[in-house]
């Protein structure tokens, strides 16, 4: 099997992007599929800290990085994103990026938007207000502006304006203002020269890749529980986040991408609103956000947390194809007494093994708990299976029972080497 795809299988923030900066070293190209700079992903090498939004991971480690057309992508902050590289001696060039053609652009329009539909919704999402999910609207609204329209300086301006009144009109009706494209096109067509030069047919490049052999990796953003379709709708993100939209947000057949990696830290955590059956709000919950250094990447926000909800895992295993978990942040667990595993749901004293589609539903679902004994001392930085305590290696393996698929990959430390490897995904 020469490709790998790497999913979230939780609400996202599972370090997703360790785990691919860890791939990529046995891997040819690496290539983001979905999602924009809502998504943050930290790799520390050698003691230095890489915060990358919207750069495939993989370029840390020198590998050809691809954004799909998948991507909602924000020509400002990518450009903002490859100086930073640079500042911490990282150069990313045409030689070692690569932009579809046929991803959507995100606009400043689209923040003003964001903001003002968590401003005016009953009760908000809890969006990084970045403008992801209003892009993705004008996308599927057959509005949007795409990368391959900034080769294109006149259409450009006839398709900026139509954007813009459309949006006006709503902005204006709850009393805002609007949006001049005037002002909004010089910006775009400064920037044209820049993102262009990295622009290439990628669904092309990646087939005529996977025909030789070379092996992909391909890196989602956010998770299963945050898909469109699969997620706790509406507290969602706005694009598909399943191994099926790799194939999607690439150009790449779906029968050519290979094992699936689901991404799992030893607990659970999720930002912004929506049910959350096995959040910890006293001091348990206090004590993984402390260890566990749970702030989002990009936005700065403290993470909700809670035990392991091994019920929701299985879960997205089955939906997404998941054939192996990778499990991060185990040495988090170090020094409880016990630790307690969610293993199904009781939702109006019925009892449940899944979590159903209606949120009013998730909402009331209450926890069915099977307590695991906890482990003295620390497995941080342990890089042999054997040498876990026994305590967590039954941890591990009950996981394992419950989910009904192998854990191929522990993280047992934030270094890219603090890794167990049980189980070779490119096999």
């Amino acid at each position: 099997m020469s490709n790998v795809v790497v999913v979230g299988a939780q609400w996202g923030d599972e370090g997703k992007g360790r785990l691919v900066d860890w791939l990529a070293g046995a891997a040819d190209i690496v290539a983001r599929y979905n999602g924009g700079h809502n998504a943050g992903h930290t790799i520390v090498v050698d003691g230095r800290t890489y915060k990358l939004a919207l750069l495939p991971s993989g370029i840390v480690r020198g590998k050809l990085g691809v954004i799909g057309n998948g991507v909602a992508l924000d020509p400002h902050a990518l450009l903002a994103e490859i100086a930073r590289m640079a500042e911490a001696g990282l150069n990313v060039t045409p030689d070692n990026l690569m932009i579809a053609e046929n991803a959507t652009l995100v606009l400043p329009i689209h923040q003003a938007i964001d903001l003002a539909q968590e401003k005016h919704r009953r009760e908000p999402i809890g969006t990084t207000l970045r403008g992801i999910g209003p892009a993705y609207e004008d996308k599927v609204g057959r509005r949007g502006l795409r990368v391959c329209d900034l080769a294109e300086p006149n259409s450009l301006a006839e398709k900026l304006d139509a954007l813009v009144d459309y949006h006006n009109a709503w902005l204006m009706g709850l009393g805002l203002e609007g949006f001049n494209s005037d002002s909004m096109l010089p910006a775009l067509l400064d920037i044209a020269p820049r993102l262009l030069r990295f622009v290439r047919p990628v669904w092309s490049i990646l087939d005529d890749a996977c025909a030789s052999g070379k092996k992909i990796l391909f890196e989602g953003s956010q998770a299963v529980m945050l898909d469109v379709d699969w997620g706790s709708y509406p507290y969602v993100t706005s694009s598909g986040t399943v191994a099926s939209a790799a194939a999607a947000g690439t150009g790449l057949g779906a029968s050519r991408l290979g094992h699936v990696l689901g991404v799992t830290k030893a607990y659970t955590t999720r930002v912004g609103g929506g049910p959350f059956p096995t959040e910890q709000a006293g001091h348990i919950g206090a004590t993984l956000r402390e260890k566990g250094r749970e702030v989002g990447v990009n936005t700065g926000r403290p993470r909700r947390c809670g035990w392991l909800d091994a019920a929701q895992l299985r879960q997205s295993v089955k939906v997404s194809g998941i054939d192996s978990l990778a499990l991060t942040k185990l040495d988090v667990l170090d020094g409880f007494d016990y630790i307690d595993v969610c293993v199904g749901y009781e939702i109006d004293s019925q009892p449940m093994d899944y979590l159903p589609a209606s949120i009013a539903a998730q909402s009331r679902a209450l926890p069915r708990y099977e307590r695991l004994k906890g482990w003295l001392g620390s497995v941080k930085g342990t890089r042999r299976f054997g040498d876990l305590p026994q305590q967590a290696r039954d941890f591990i393996k009950r996981i394992e029972t419950i989910t009904g698929v192998p854990v191929s990959l522990i993280a047992t430390g934030p270094e890219r080497e603090d890794t167990i490897v049980l189980h070779d995904a490119f096999g």
